[in-house]
């Protein structure tokens, strides 16, 4: 008698041992070798050990690796479509997000990127983005003229500072925490865990819950690897990645609550957003060029108006 032969399938994953991303995926490793009898496997290489997500995407393509989490800016890159996902002050929480991509949404998203040799097999909560600053109250869209803002190497965060009103300053992550301390920077942005876990909290005491940058990641597949795979595990595969999601969700909320209990304890005040108007306005040149085509344009609005 014939034994099946197992198949690993190579697994990119940027994150530590003990992160939410991680601890999902090992679920999603775990669902998989139960649902199919072991004959898949998910080999998971953590920790980015393989290279960035660029090389990733790259490898994906080549069909190097079998299975990633990504984040929505490297994939948006072969699936321009999917950019929208990207632009600020479009979702304003998680709940918001989640509601758009586990329907009609995520399902016509999920079909971009198919088309694009992806196949997503859940939505992950990639974090919500906020400003911190040092020595500066920032409470509204007005209080940013003037400060310098670390931004990441991206045009939409650039443009989105500059009609703020502040200065964009591109400058590598590592280096954010001292661009505080020496004023090079008055702010900088990003989630409630990294801002606690990379001692930023200990320099930025000012945190201004702007939400300003909701974005999904996703857990996919190579269009390759999927193509390879019969219909009953592939139904493994969607439902193993869609409870591997609902699982990621859950541990980042909590991680989340304890970044912002730790970062309360050690000083750090946070500032409500209390009325997007304003804010939101002063984005409308940034959304314009989203604005022409009359697909995109309905899907903004429709999000905008949840």
């Amino acid at each position: 008698m014939a034994v099946a032969q197992t198949v690993e399938l190579k697994t990119w994953n940027i994150h530590p041992p003990g992160y939410p991303v991680t601890q999902a995926l090992e679920f999603f490793a775990d669902a998989i070798a139960s649902g199919t009898g072991n004959r898949y496997t998910v080999k998971l290489h953590s920790n980015g050990v393989l290279g960035d997500q660029p090389k990733a995407v790259q490898m994906m393509k080549r069909g190097e690796i079998d299975l990633a989490e990504f984040s929505l800016s490297p994939l948006s890159e072969a699936a321009p479509g999917a950019k929208v996902l990207t632009l600020p002050f479009l979702f304003r929480d998680a709940g918001h997000m989640y509601r758009q991509l586990d329907g009609k949404l995520g399902e016509r998203f999920s079909q971009t990127l198919r088309r694009a040799g992806y196949v997503v097999l859940g939505w992950y909560d990639g974090g919500a983005r906020h400003f911190y600053c040092a020595n500066h109250r920032v409470r509204g869209a007005s209080d940013f003229s003037g400060l310098k803002v670390r931004v990441q190497q991206s045009e939409t965060a650039i443009h989105m500072v500059k009609l703020l009103g502040a200065t964009p300053v591109v400058m590598p992550y590592r280096e954010v925490l001292d661009g505080l301390k020496t004023g090079a920077i008055d702010c900088a942005e990003n989630n409630l865990p990294a801002y606690e876990s990379t001692g930023h909290m200990s320099v930025a005491k000012f945190v201004f819950l702007s939400s300003h940058t909701v974005t999904p990641e996703a857990l996919v597949m190579s269009a390759k690897a999927w193509d390879a795979l019969g219909e009953a595990d592939r139904q493994v595969f969607l439902d193993a990645g869609r409870r591997s999601a609902e699982r990621m969700r859950e541990l980042w909320k909590t991680r989340t609550e304890q970044a912002r209990q730790a970062a309360g304890k050690q000083g750090t005040q946070f500032f409500a957003m209390e009325d997007y108007g304003p804010i939101v306005n002063r984005m409308k040149p940034l959304y314009e060029g989203y604005f022409k085509d009359p697909v995109t344009r309905q899907e903004m609005l429709s999000i905008l108006a949840d």
